[in-house]
């Protein structure tokens, strides 16, 4: 599809943000005119319009514009936003994160009202304009994982598209008021992101190019803060002495033709040390990497990174190799060098069904909706199959990078994720079914499911905001998943049971244990499901047995007060000691970052105990206490009395006082944990 300019989806947006914007001052205009008596009337209407203009690109600073009206209206009386001089900062977190939509557009109109006040558009009679700014500088450091990535499971099933507003709210403030008040603690978010090595890292790039701009204006003054940043910057806008200054492609390039090969080894060396210091890539890496293949291809394992396992796989390959950088990384397309450096250290196409399948990527023709759907996303340049070749290199390498967006798709990010881990040829002709024939067909119990007869998924709609390979398969997936889900209809007890072995793979166990029940939500049997899930995982009561494979699982997610918020899926990897010889589930969840506080002194670590990149960890009795589902292998039985009591009473205490507490144990039922 081509837009014309009076028709382009900028243009689109900018009339429909211009009428919801007249709407809006013609509800201020209504409250304003309204007598005193029937005010309080008009508020719905007022809030309404607000909340419309809100939830569009741009709609932050029409609110912003209008905020001395809006507050005339009385909008606020009667309640502490009419007082903002004794407003708490750290309550915005719980009112930005309410599930109610009143809640959610008066908290956002209040932090722009204080920001029109702030930057001296506004006069107010109660706070002057740096008391306002201080306030939210505090607002900002507060509520700082709203600047990255995408709603949680809580924010995404409290909140649904409010979380939007929150989300823009945060950003205009950030944009507004400026990052130099918060850069300190932004440094930190990019690292703890980065080192968890996403696929999708589109925001974390915007984060550092902000924290470049603060540096470079000269009217900033950032004091003694973002002194940690040198080498997130120079990771995107300079990585090597060459492209220190950020001097632009075209004159890198002509630089680069000029060196000889021991500075352009030098180059090779420091692109790739940055790369992988960081897990971003800068687009002069991109640049270079074009270059060597053509002029000085034995320096592409430097430029890469490669240890002598992925030197030999590059050489064993060379040719494939070449095109699917050839076809693949450009300046935009850059960070599938990481991918493609990760996805040689795997040493994955030695199997082999994955060369030939990558040759077919190569040269895979796109059907017209998925070069649309591309192009959508990422824009036109390059083309779409670049991006694609993009995608299956990030995905391929960096298998517990993938992310499920904005989505309720956590089965389908699961499975990317587990065929990209295990099975990479299967994922290969998942993308190639997908992208090729825009339908995807898999089999239950030896019956046919195809994406294209199936009725809608899980997902009402599914998000742009994925990586290239996501976008693509995970429409189908989610459909397959729910058609299967339907198919089961009719059957005793929970669907994961027969549909996770059958989307998953054969390596998903065909034994099913669960500890609620599926008619009531009652507890079902717990002190029985948690034995059988240390004799199943715990290497210490299941005869020191490794995980062979990684195998789905569902928890109870919780909040940070230990409130339950849904059903989530995620996968164990392994199950091992940490350094301080405290044995730990190691797992993947595909909520975009798994850093993530459950309550009751359960915080999910991502690094510095052990944890690869992509992992998330809890010491096992933590994570038994918030698992609901898993998988086993029925013919490994062990001994459920070997397992201590005391272990076991004090996981059951964790889930009384969290998910389970006010589930009361189903009587006379038992957990099913027989074979299928």
């Amino acid at each position: 599809m081509t837009y014309s300019n009076e028709t382009s989806p900028s243009g689109e947006l900018e009339h429909k943000l211009a009428i919801k914007a007249q709407r809006l001052d013609d509800a201020i205009e209504v409250a304003s005119s309204s007598p005193s008596f029937s005010r309080l009337t008009k508020m719905p209407r007022l809030i309404e319009s607000i909340r419309q203009v809100l939830m569009l690109e741009g709609g932050c600073a029409v609110v912003e514009a209008r905020a001395r009206s809006i507050e005339q209206t009385g909008i606020f009386e009667g309640s502490d936003w009419a007082d903002p001089q004794i407003l708490i900062p750290s309550l915005t977190r719980l009112s930005l994160r309410s599930p109610y939509s009143d809640t959610v557009v008066i908290e956002a109109l209040s932090e722009l009202r204080l920001l029109a006040v702030a930057k001296g558009g506004y006069e107010h009679p109660r706070m002057s304009a740096e008391q306002a700014h201080h306030y939210l500088a505090q607002v900002l450091a507060i509520n700082l994982e709203l600047l990255f990535g995408t709603p949680s499971e809580a924010e995404r099933e409290q909140q649904g598209r409010l979380a939007t507003i929150s989300r823009a709210v945060i950003r205009h403030l950030a944009n507004r008021i400026g990052y130099e008040h918060i850069i300190d603690r932004l440094i930190d978010e990019i690292w703890r992101i980065v080192n968890q090595r996403p696929i999708q890292v589109t925001d974390v790039r915007q984060m550092i190019t902000q924290i470049a701009i603060c540096r470079n204006n000269p009217d900033i003054d950032l004091g003694g803060s973002g002194q940690g940043a040198d080498r997130l910057i120079s990771s995107l806008f300079g990585p090597t002495q060459a492209c220190r200054e950020d001097p632009g492609v075209g004159v890198y390039l002509e630089r680069i033709q000029a060196m000889d090969q021991a500075a352009l080894q030098s180059e090779a060396t420091g692109c790739a040390r940055a790369m992988h210091d960081t897990g971003l890539v800068s687009p002069y890496h991109a640049a270079l990497v074009q270059y060597l293949r053509e002029q000085s291809p034995s320096l592409l394992s430097e430029a890469l990174g490669l240890s002598s396992t992925g030197r030999d796989c590059l050489l064993c390959y060379q040719d494939l190799v070449h095109a699917l950088i050839q076809q693949g990384i450009f300046p935009e397309t850059c960070q599938g060098l990481y991918g493609l450096a990760l996805m040689l250290e795997r040493g994955i196409m030695y199997q082999p069904p994955v060369a030939p399948a990558l040759w077919r990527q190569v040269q895979l023709p796109l059907s017209a909706n998925a070069r649309e759907r591309i192009r959508l996303a990422f824009g036109d340049t390059p083309e779409p199959r670049a991006w694609l070749i993009q995608g299956v290199l990030s995905m391929l390498g960096q298998p517990l990078g993938v992310g499920q967006g904005n989505n309720p798709t956590c089965q389908s990010a699961r499975a990317l994720s587990m065929w990209a881990y295990n099975d990479p040829d299967y994922l290969l002709q998942m993308v190639a079914w997908a992208a090729r024939d825009d339908e995807i067909i898999m089999h239950f119990e030896g019956e046919p499911v195809s994406s294209r007869n199936s009725a809608s998924g899980v997902a009402a709609e599914i998000t742009l905001d994925l990586d290239p390979v996501s976008l693509l398969v995970v429409p189908h997936l989610d459909r397959i998943y729910a058609e299967m889900g339907r198919m089961c209809i009719g059957r005793e007890g929970d669907p994961h049971r027969w549909v996770n072995p059958e989307f998953h793979g054969w390596w998903s166990g065909r034994g099913f244990s669960i500890n609620v029940d599926v008619a009531t939500g009652n507890l079902l049997d717990l002190e029985r499901f948690l034995q059988h899930f240390y004799i199943t995982y715990h290497p210490y009561y299941n005869g020191n047995q490794p995980l062979i494979h990684p195998q789905p699982a569902g928890i109870a997610v919780t909040d940070s007060a230990a409130r339950f918020i849904g059903w989530h899926a995620l996968t164990i990897l392994r199950v091992s000691l940490d350094q301080q010889d405290r044995m730990r589930v190691y797992f993947f969840n595909p909520n975009n970052d798994s850093g993530q506080n459950w309550g009751d002194d359960i915080v999910v670590s991502t690094s510095g105990n052990g944890e690869r990149f992509g992992e998330a960890s809890l010491p096992f009795e933590q994570f038994a206490s918030r698992l609901y589902i898993f998988h086993f292998d029925p013919l490994e039985r062990g001994n459920p009395d070997a397992v201590p009591a005391e272990d076991i009473a004090r996981i059951t205490d964790m889930v009384y006082r969290s998910w389970g507490a006010d589930r009361v144990p189903a009587e006379g039922l038992q957990a099913d944990s027989g074979p299928v």
